[in-house]
């Protein structure tokens, strides 16, 4: 997959493509199969991407030569894009003044995970949900953010400093539902994601979560139509069971001809990244997906240098140290950051109206938009959302969306696109499961329709987790129990004690980073910075 947050790609391609070709295969980055997405490797800002970086689209800036893709700004010459610009632009900030945070509203984040840095540690920010990574058989990693570009999402959603400072995400006061999917590099599997969708599906309205926004900052190019595609299928009814799905449009400019799959999808909310330049206009990234005639975006949103928050020592971190800001911030680019803005919007709709269906979220994001300078249809849809005008216009009744549904009776390996997760060289590829386990559209297809795919920890024939909450974790956090993958075979492979692409977790190392000494379970990070590899008061 890719990430809508450019990565370079690499073998082993995921799910999450950062939108940005990839999302990362499931890459965060845009492809599904890439994994977690944001941009080249990390396309666009979504979940790191293991796609490849899009072409480089130059432009004078303020009498500068800068460059403008997705991706994580390495050096870049031009100011970030900091949150209070972005909340400012959307009309965040009025609707904080009048007290509408997104308390009470949960955002699940499928992506990389999360990792408790200041911004994400306050009691009740982040919860849990089952880890379907490929580190999630690594206690040192479990739960744990080792890509980057899930924490990236998650600031730019919900970051809150309360007391401790002053950077704000989108909607502060909601609470972030976290399923990692993605590994360190952003590896990820199509059917990572669709369990993990089903998971957040089926216990959306389990005590304290009130899951009512899902962001998916990532796609695939899949291969079949979205009438027929698991994925879409899977974001469809979640959004029939009352999650406004979020899903970042792609970064692939005007090259593909079509938005990432599960954009594709007409029911949910494709977003497009805008650029707000230092003159106050505002315009299409040159490197937002225009779509195709039958399926655009739906809105755009800031999605050029936002600056959230970092992850020390991550995969995106090591690569690109020149994307850091004053030692705790991160600038990325692309639709991945785009679709989060859009989520936390969605999660202070629904914190002001609670009463509101996704249909009735899309209606009035999209009328309230603003058309942008440069009028380009395909570009921005309905244009720039303001979160304000949309709280305050009159509730659309009997707003019903009637595209063609989808079935989910088409092929899993189609959906990923030609994007394969690899392990000692053999491709994860045909109807399949990472656990091996066939898939079979019958079966799966009207379980997932009646939010029913999962019984206990159990998904598709094979245990993936464990059945219930188990304790809390980092700042504690509430989290759902894990499970050893014991003895599951692909294609000669054994998942029991392997660990993914040579990458070894055990006695706390991480990529060439040693952690050992400096646990986070049990630990709070609000309040300390990380320098180097000691953790100091700030």
């Amino acid at each position: 997959m890719r990430d809508k947050t450019s990565v370079p790609r690499r073998p082993a391609r995921a799910l999450l493509s950062l939108l940005g070709r990839p999302l990362c295969a499931l890459a965060l980055a845009v492809t599904v199969v890439t994994v977690v997405a944001t941009g080249p490797v990390a396309a666009d800002g979504g979940l790191l991407g293991l796609g490849g970086v899009l072409g480089t689209v130059t432009g004078t800036v303020t009498g500068v030569v800068a460059a403008v893709v997705p991706g994580w700004d390495d050096g870049y010459t031009t100011s970030p894009t900091e949150m209070s610009a972005v909340t400012e632009a959307i009309g965040a900030n009025q609707l904080w003044d009048r007290g509408v945070t997104g308390s009470g509203v949960g955002v699940a984040l499928i992506d990389s995970g999360v990792v408790p840095v200041q911004g994400l540690a306050g009691a009740g920010k982040v919860v849990n949900g089952p880890d379907l990574s490929f580190e999630s058989q690594q206690p040192a990693s479990a739960y744990l953010d080792t890509f980057g570009h899930g924490t990236h999402m998650a600031g730019i959603i919900a970051g809150n400093d309360a007391g401790g400072g002053d950077f704000r995400g989108v909607a502060p006061g909601a609470r972030l539902v976290s399923l990692k999917v993605a590994a360190y590099d952003g590896a990820v599997d199509v059917s990572q994601v669709i369990a993990a969708i089903d998971w957040v599906d089926q216990h959306r309205n389990d005590p304290g979560l009130n899951i009512r926004v899902l962001n998916l900052s990532f796609g695939t190019d899949s291969l079949q139509p979205y009438q027929l595609d698991p994925l879409t299928t899977a974001v469809e009814n979640a959004w029939r069971h009352g999650i406004v799905v979020v899903v970042s449009g792609g970064n692939d400019g005007t090259l593909h001809g079509s938005l990432t799959d599960p954009a594709t999808d007409p029911y949910v909310l494709a977003v497009g990244a805008a650029n707000l330049d230092t003159y106050g206009s505002t315009t299409v990234a040159p490197f937002s997906s225009r779509g195709s005639a039958s399926r655009s975006v739906d809105v755009v949103a800031p999605g050029v240098s936002l600056l959230s928050l970092r992850n020390p020592g991550s995969y995106i971190d090591q690569n690109h140290p020149g994307a850091v800001v004053d030692n705790r911030f991160f600038r990325g680019t692309g639709t991945s950051q785009a679709a989060a803005v859009v989520s936390g919007a969605a999660a202070l709709l629904l914190s002001a109206h609670p009463g509101l269906t996704p249909d009735q979220v899309k209606t009035m994001l999209k009328a309230t938009a603003r058309p942008l300078a440069l009028l380009d249809g395909k570009a921005e849809g309905s244009g720039m959302i303001n979160v304000n005008a949309a709280a305050q216009t009159a509730l659309p009744l009997g707003v019903h969306q009637s595209w063609a549904p989808a079935t989910g009776r088409g092929s899993i390996e189609q959906a990923r696109g030609g994007e394969h997760v690899a392990m000692n060289g053999v491709d994860l590829a045909g109807e399949q499961d990472i656990m091996a386990s066939p898939w079979v559209p019958s079966i799966w297809a009207p379980a997932s329709a009646a939010a029913s795919a999962w019984s206990g920890g159990t998904w598709n024939g094979s245990g993936w987790s464990g059945s219930s909450w188990g304790g809390t974790s980092w700042a504690g956090a509430t989290t759902w129990m894990g499970r050893t993958w014991t003895g599951r075979t692909w294609t000669g492979q054994t998942w029991t004690g392997q660990t993914w692409t040579g990458r070894t977790w055990t006695g706390q190392t991480w990529t060439g980073q040693t952690w050992t000494g400096r646990t986070w379970t049990g630990q709070t990070w609000t309040g300390r910075t990380w320098t180097g590899l000691a953790a100091t008061s700030a």
